[in-house]
């Protein structure tokens, strides 16, 4: 769960997408949320999990053209998706995510690879649960990480989906 600031406000939108439906959540300073899931009542429930302190409200005009954008870039998925984003997590966690929006489109890395970019050779647990910490699918494309073996490993909004958008990626 995420700290908030004084019960912060979170604008919120889900739009269909080809992998499901897909949740964006923005508070004033950026994205904090991209979620992957069946249905909007799951991705409700776990927008109101991951921020129970949180006053949540719907789109405004500017969060429904960002949720538009993300749908496009999980049907287009080589389309890069600029956001400002609201980025919470531990100091290692950061350094994970920053060197995953590193890796571009189309191109993968291994968790060993990604630990040792981030100067933390040994850590390539970590990098993993990193990844699984990571609230912002697609903004931060824990998707490109795989295995050392090229398997595509874990992730959190299932396997299925990954392999959709590493496939999706590679065109």
């Amino acid at each position: 769960m995420s700290r908030l600031r004084n019960a912060e406000c979170i604008r919120h939108a889900v739009r269909a997408c080809v992998l499901g439906h897909v949740l964006v959540a923005a508070t004033d300073r950026g994205v904090c949320m991209v979620e992957l899931g069946d249905s909007t009542e799951m991705l409700a429930s776990s927008l109101k999990h991951r921020f129970p302190e949180a006053i949540l409200a719907g789109a405004d005009a500017i969060l429904a053209t960002w949720v538009g954008r993300v749908a496009d870039a999980i049907a287009r998925p080589r389309t890069a998706v600029d956001l400002p984003l609201d980025i919470r997590g531990t100091v290692f966690q950061q350094a994970v995510w920053t060197a995953l929006r590193a890796i571009p489109p189309g191109a993968t890395a291994s968790y060993r690879q990604v630990a040792e970019r981030i100067g933390r050779p040994g850590a390539a647990r970590a990098v993993a649960r990193a990844c699984a910490s990571n609230r912002l699918a697609l903004l931060v494309p824990c998707h490109r990480v795989v295995r050392e073996d090229g398997g595509a490993g874990g992730y959190r909004w299932g396997i299925e989906r990954k392999q959709r958008l590493l496939d999706g990626e590679r065109g």
